[in-house]
């Protein structure tokens, strides 16, 4: 077929996730591999969680409540904002996307950092806006670079705190002196999709930026600390004037019964968010610790994940550690052809996973 495609959508990049556990294993043949690679959570998903979903399948023949007004309430009671200001979505991602379609027109540009989540670079692309990269300095955002990077097409500014792949983070401060500079027209959006995680006392907390007259948004999602990332939910949390009109190009029933209901009762399951967290800091130190001790270069995080300089081709070393069934992400696509990134287990996937790394490069 010879069909016109719009030439914004040719320039799109494919998101390539990581591989499901499944399917590496049947390309590789191997057994009992164990997943580091995409930054979920090691307990597995909330137990509260898991028998909400259980109880609502039931009702699978209905609709969900398109407005998702209980989870709505239960985010507003919890954050301590208004129902106003909240927007579900199917994923923080799918936030992205309404905010580009109300915000972006052609030609108006969208800064972000290089590298960052590509779905801002896609979402940007795909209502014919344009992405304006600014390197990071030292794996950290360079919020100075950013404003030097504003003109009068800048219409939005993407930040992500803690930030992926680097685990950086942005203080209070800085982003105060950052924004207080912007003109009022750009709308900054506060990815946080590992906030849950970040220790730092003086790190940003977007929800402190959230007011009527700022035209700030928070990204928050369920797939991290909650343990949800099998059922996609995730929110905004913006001045309800922009939430209002949000909620204009959101799809219909864009979040479905079961992640509703699941995410839910994960906010009430205080225990099990200790827990994650808990762990993810005494495994952190543990995996940094004995890296170091091998003589391994790796790189502080405020995040689950953290980055480590193997001194070699990163994508030779996925290979290699894929074929001992551990599995950990090649930056070398985010332009660190030295570096993968791995998030934290359980203990005794850590353990594997440093025995494995032994093997490959030390």
């Amino acid at each position: 077929m010879k069909l016109k495609i719009a030439e914004n959508i040719l320039r799109l990049k494919p998101y390539k996730p990581g591989k499901p556990i499944e399917e590496l294993e049947r390309e590789y043949g191997i057994k009992d591999s164990i997943k580091l690679a995409s930054n979920e959570n090691p307990l597995g998903p909330s137990p509260k969680a898991v028998a909400a979903m259980q109880a609502a399948m039931g009702n699978l023949h209905r609709y969900p409540d398109g407005s998702g007004y209980g989870l709505v309430s239960k985010l507003s009671d919890k954050l301590a904002m208004p129902k106003q200001r909240i927007v579900l979505g199917n994923g923080s991602d799918d936030v992205i996307g309404m905010l580009t379609r109300v915000y972006l027109s052609p030609g108006d540009e969208a800064i972000m950092t290089d590298p960052s989540f590509l779905m801002y670079e896609i979402y940007v692309n795909t209502v014919n806006a344009v992405p304006v990269f600014v390197p990071l300095r030292h794996l950290e955002i360079d919020l100075a670079a950013m404003a030097a990077a504003v003109t009068d097409r800048t219409r939005m500014i993407f930040i992500t705190n803690p930030n992926n792949p680097t685990g950086s983070y942005i203080t209070t401060d800085a982003f105060n002196e950052f924004f207080q500079n912007l003109p009022p027209e750009i709308v900054v959006v506060l990815d946080e999709a590992y906030v849950e995680f970040a220790t730092a006392p003086d790190c940003l907390d977007g929800l402190t930026q959230i007011a009527e007259d700022r035209p700030v948004v928070v990204l928050r999602t369920f797939s991290k600390a909650y343990g949800l990332a099998g059922i996609r939910i995730g929110y905004g949390i913006m001045p309800a004037a922009m939430a209002a009109m949000c909620n204009r190009v959101r799809e219909p029933f864009n979040t479905n019964l079961l992640a509703q209901a699941g995410a839910a009762a994960a906010l009430e399951d205080d225990d099990f968010l200790d827990q994650t967290r808990t762990l993810v800091h005494a495994e952190l130190a543990f995996l940094q610790d004995r890296l170091k001790a091998m003589g391994v270069d790796c790189f502080p995080t405020q995040s689950n994940f953290f980055l480590i300089d193997v001194k070699k081709d990163a994508d030779e070393v996925f290979e290699q550690m894929l074929q001992k069934g551990v599995i950990v992400r090649s930056m070398v696509s985010y332009g660190y052809p030295s570096y993968i990134r791995v998030n934290v287990g359980i203990r005794r996937e850590n353990k594997r996973f440093l025995d494995a790394l032994a093997d490959v490069v030390v």
